[in-house]
């Protein structure tokens, strides 16, 4: 049994067998009888839903438990948490803050621990991605990609980690003051970093974003719209890669980073994208458990 806190850490090994069993429905009930905590320092619908039914599917009890009920990192520590956690659980799941508080937990525990989110990271929207990538391109090595919008975030870190594993390519555009740091593109193979959203998605298979304004940063968002209103994507952007699918993480706001007729229309798989978190989940807490394909 072992972690899962970033993509990178996965390895190529790693994240196409969680692929595939993610495509599998016969993984049996490895959690039968076993509960699975699920802490939630930030709410998110998708994430709830696909990781409880996730584990129900393969046989084990989902707890929910808020952030304030632990008072994570203030009335008891990430460590105390953890430990109390492992007394009950066979595997903790965390959507926290700091990605600091999911290395606290691994280091103080040898229950497996899954993120479901922090703020550097987002595995687990990675897996669904490149999952649904999968079943649209057909495959994932030389897959096109391009991700258009706010690249200095937990969802374009991870899905450019994951592009670099499997052997996909992708554009990232975005303003500069919204890239991903140099440092962290060097040693990611076919990641590469663009100005022009036009120039990024050209040819693309694939054509992602995300919201300009996450949780936290409602302070920013007239700067952040001023900046990235000419990286919405909108029909004359997807005029460049005329075949490309749309993908978004969820939740979207219509008139700014996506048009409603392109995330509402005929080439966005959205949809089925939110679907494939919960396959994604499923298929990870079974590695994590042990199971190989």
């Amino acid at each position: 049994m072992t972690d899962i806190l970033t993509i990178a850490d996965l390895g190529a090994e790693a994240l196409h067998n969680i692929l595939a069993l993610s495509e599998r429905t016969d993984l049996g009930r490895p959690l039968e009888g076993q509960g699975v905590a699920l802490l939630f320092e930030k709410p998110s619908a998708r994430t709830r839903n696909s990781a409880e039914m996730a584990v129900v599917q393969l046989g084990g009890h989902p707890l929910y438990i808020q952030g304030h009920e632990v008072g994570l990192g203030e009335r008891e520590s990430a460590e105390d948490v953890a430990r109390t956690l492992a007394c009950y659980h066979s595997l903790i799941a965390a959507r926290v803050k700091r990605h600091s508080t999911l290395e606290a937990m691994t280091a103080s525990v040898g229950t497996p621990v899954l993120n479901l989110l922090s703020d550097s990271d987002h595995p687990l929207q990675a897996l669904a991605d490149l999952l649904t990538v999968k079943q649209l391109v057909g495959q994932l090595e030389g897959a096109r990609l391009a991700y258009v919008g706010d690249a200095d975030n937990n969802v374009c870190r991870s899905l450019a980690q994951g592009c670099a594993l499997v052997g996909a390519t992708l554009n990232i555009a975005s303003p500069k003051t919204y890239q991903l740091p140099a440092a962290e593109l060097a040693g990611l193979d076919g990641v590469r970093q663009l100005a022009d959203p036009a120039e990024a998605v050209e040819g693309a298979q694939i054509v992602y974003t995300d919201v300009w304004v996450s949780m936290g940063q409602d302070g920013e968002k007239a700067e952040r719209h001023g900046a990235l209103a000419p990286y919405q994507v909108n029909a004359a952007l997807l005029a460049h890669a005329p075949q490309a699918w749309f993908l978004h993480c969820l939740p979207a706001r219509r008139g700014e980073e996506v048009s409603a007729d392109v995330i509402d229309g005929p080439r966005s798989a959205v949809w089925r994208q939110a679907e494939n978190r919960m396959h994604s989940a499923r298929g990870a807490m079974a590695w994590m458990l042990g199971i190989r394909p």
